[in-house]
């Protein structure tokens, strides 16, 4: 059984409020020819969710709130 445990984040920037999860990344699998996953922030969206960025878990929560709003500041417009 797996002790990763979901972290979630909502963030106003501009008016508008963003949810962000994080999710538990997968090992690799040869006989499957599958890469590993690292654990990763996504953004949620109506029946949609973008790939943000890699989670560090010794990260503490304001570098994590920053770097999800440099994000956004940089897709912004072109994601949502």
């Amino acid at each position: 059984m797996s002790t990763y445990k979901i972290d979630q984040r909502h963030l106003n920037h501009r008016g508008r409020v963003f949810h962000f999860v994080s999710y538990e990344g997968q090992p690799a699998n040869p006989k499957r020819e599958e890469a590993a996953v690292e654990p990763t922030w996504f953004l949620m969206g109506p029946g949609r969710r973008w790939s943000v960025m890699p989670q560090q878990v010794a990260q503490d929560s304001e570098d994590v709130d920053r770097c999800l709003i440099a994000w956004l500041d940089e897709h912004l417009d072109a994601k949502v």
